[in-house]
């Protein structure tokens, strides 16, 4: 059965489907960067919040890269409609069509109706997933990169915008010539402080085009922090088969996903908000202390395991999980590296949460890669590990799993695991990794010399730690060296 609106009723009756009409939804937020996590979050929360009869926050989905045709012609095959499938550590998996995307636009198609989208009474929010680099951002958390060659297209005169900065941008222009309140942008990626990275994204591409229209930003328009949690690796064609043999549904976009599902955002819109409580978002004062929680302990673990569970010939993140050794490593690094860094969080107790990460992690329906952990580090590792690392660094704390995961980071980047497999270096400086790796026989500190490291290298204690990691990892391999930290008294 192919997936259409005229198809729900034909659905099984073990498939849940949207219980209201699509046909009075509007579209009051506008989502840039339609993949996977945000049709397996964003798009489920608001979902519930059609179902509960707030109609008009349905989504517009937006796709400014060639690579999102797929995107826009899988979703217009099928009235935007698409299966999110939770997959359980029993083998057991449910299914729900969800209906909130209303609308998909491709920019390269027609720039200027994406900014009208975006321009329009009706839209109240623009958020995003434009993946953790995308934010344009010196070293990945400095100033604006007013040099970006995107960048300084969009700025010449009459030009016609392409990226994200100078779509959202002339879409704010456009609503405060024409007297209507800024739409909120909310940043959904995981960024420590992600609301705080996108007003100084989206601030230092208007300074450079008008500074007057910078100030009306900084003082009108909202950028509320936000944490999210979900675990979705990318849709596969065995996704798509097992869907359809499952629940006999014809689906070219479905999501699987884990069953855990959090969206904790700070309190801050410009034209309103939805009730997201009623969709079981928790909407607080403060983010800070759950995202740390999450970036140190979760998306810090992810990078732990991936790049020394791939050196050692593991492929999926619950084979990691499922190792001794490894499981050893994750629960140490948790315990001892990452908690100490962080605040109290409410109604959080920490050994539970560690806890539940392992089950996550654990879960093997998922088959979430180690190879999507490994997926641009130099821009990861510095938001998730180093703070770390630098925290217990300055508290005289523990640092020597998170050092041998950073050592294996550089032993991945030389291009094979330990059994001379090739292991692909996919990241966005992938030349000046791949030259700094090539140097190592000869210099271990050669990756020390990259930007991210600007500190930490001047850091006796560091480099010792470091140094001695990269030369076991290199002499013993990966999974003798994790065995030799976590054969220790304490582990367990």
């Amino acid at each position: 059965m192919k997936l259409s609106d005229g198809s729900l009723e034909q659905l099984p009756p073990e498939v849940g489907s949207p219980e209201y009409d699509r046909s009075a939804v509007t579209a009051g937020i506008v989502h840039v960067g339609v993949g996977g996590f945000h049709r397996s979050h964003q798009a489920v929360y608001v979902d519930r919040l059609l179902a509960a009869g707030a109609t008009d926050w349905g989504i517009c989905g937006v796709g400014l890269l060639p690579q999102d045709r797929a995107m826009q012609e899988a979703l217009d095959g099928q009235d935007h409609l698409y299966t999110v499938v939770e997959r359980h550590p029993d083998g057991s998996a449910q299914a729900r069509v969800i209906g909130s995307i209303v609308e998909y636009l491709f920019a390269p198609d027609d720039v200027d109706a994406v900014i009208e989208k975006m321009a329009s009474e009706t839209t109240r929010i623009v958020s995003l997933t434009i993946t953790e680099g995308g934010y344009n951002l010196i070293g990945g958390d400095g100033d604006f990169d007013a040099d970006a060659p995107a960048i300084r297209a969009d700025l010449e005169p009459g030009a016609t915008p392409a990226t994200v900065f100078g779509i959202v941008v002339e879409a704010l222009d456009r609503r405060r010539r024409r007297g209507l309140d800024p739409f909120t942008v909310v940043s959904c990626d995981n960024i420590e402080a992600n609301g705080a990275v996108a007003r100084r994204a989206f601030q230092g591409f208007a300074a450079l085009r008008d500074e007057e229209l910078a100030g009306w930003i900084e003082q009108h328009v909202a950028f509320p922090h936000s944490m999210v949690d979900r675990i979705t690796p990318v849709t596969t064609d065995a996704d798509r088969a097992f869907v359809a043999e499952q629940f006999g549904i014809e689906d070219a976009c479905p999501v699987t996903c884990e069953s855990f599902l959090q969206w904790v955002i700070s309190d801050e819109f410009s034209a309103g908000r939805p009730p997201l409580e009623d969709a079981g978002v928790s909407v607080v004062d403060d983010v800070r202390p759950y995202e740390l929680m999450k970036l140190r302990l979760l998306n810090a673990s992810h990078q732990v395991m991936g790049y020394l569970g791939s050196l050692a010939g593991l492929t999926h993140v619950h084979d990691a999980a499922h190792d001794d050794d490894f499981a050893r490593l994750i629960r140490g690094y948790m315990e001892h590296e990452a908690q100490p860094t962080l605040e109290p969080v409410p109604d959080v107790d920490f050994a539970d949460y560690r806890a539940t990460l392992m089950e996550r992690f654990g879960n093997g329906s998922i088959a979430d890669t180690l190879a999507r952990q490994c997926v641009d580090g130099s821009e990861r590792l510095p938001k998730f590990l180093l703070p770390v690392v630098r925290a217990q660094l300055a508290a005289g704390g523990d640092i020597d799993r998170a050092v041998l995961a950073l050592a294996g980071w550089a032993r991945y980047a030389e291009g094979t695991d330990d059994e001379g497999r090739p292991l692909e270096l996919n990241d966005v400086r992938h030349d000046e990794i791949a030259a700094a790796a090539s140097r190592q026989g000869d210099d271990p500190t050669a990756m020390l010399e990259l930007s991210m490291f600007e500190e930490l290298r001047d850091d006796s204690r560091f480099v010792a730690a470091y140094v001695e990691a990269l030369q076991g990892l290199r002499d013993h391999g990966a999974r003798a060296a994790v065995a030799a930290l976590t054969s220790g008294p304490g582990e367990r």
